[in-house]
């Protein structure tokens, strides 16, 4: 059975296909999205920090239907890397689905390999610019709004966050305060 978002009721991804990765970030085979969860076989995400011309940072709580962490709070929009999908052209795409805009041009800071008890996925981090409003997808988003940096780092102790967000929004923080890192990025 396909799990479905009550709040749209729209079918969840679960089938789709997803490249399968080893620890170094290369491609070892394919799974269903359902499955690679299921079996914690490690895949590939991409995590977009969206700022708006007053460099306020898109926060928002995930739907009650999503397959992993639901009606969690997240700092980044992002989601898989499709099989045969680059980092950049899923970054992209997760972007405007989910902010409801198109033209957006994300940056890429790094990438980190996140692993939990549940969950493996080369992570790659972006930023991107929003100029316009937003219309967020009804699917991926069920609250959402823009708070600057020390809006968001007042509510990190306070909400609830999704694990991996949490871990990226961390090393992003990191990243920022070593700029020797940042060479060629």
């Amino acid at each position: 059975m396909t799990p479905v978002d009550s709040s749209a009721g729209q079918p969840l991804s679960s089938d789709e296909l997803l490249d399968i990765v080893d620890a170094e970030d290369r491609v070892t085979g394919q799974a269903r999205r359902g499955d690679a969860y299921a079996r914690r076989l490690r895949h590939r995400c991409v995590f977009i920090l969206a700022r708006d011309a007053e460099d306020r940072i898109f926060v928002h709580r995930r739907t009650a239907g999503k397959l992993v962490f639901p009606s969690l709070h997240d700092m980044f929009v992002g989601g898989v890397v499709g099989a045969g999908e680059s980092y950049d052209d899923a970054a992209k795409r997760e972007a405007e689905e989910e902010l409801g805009v198109g033209g957006l041009a994300p940056t890429p800071l790094f990438r980190f390999l996140y692993e939990s008890d549940e969950h493996s996925w080369w992570s790659a981090v972006y930023t991107a610019r929003v100029t316009g409003p937003v219309r967020p997808q009804v699917e991926e988003v069920a609250w959402h709004d823009f708070l600057t940096e020390d809006q968001l780092t007042e509510r990190l102790a306070d909400w609830s966050w999704v694990p991996d967000g949490l871990a990226a929004w961390h090393r992003l923080t990191l990243w920022r305060a070593t700029p020797s890192d940042q060479a060629g990025a």
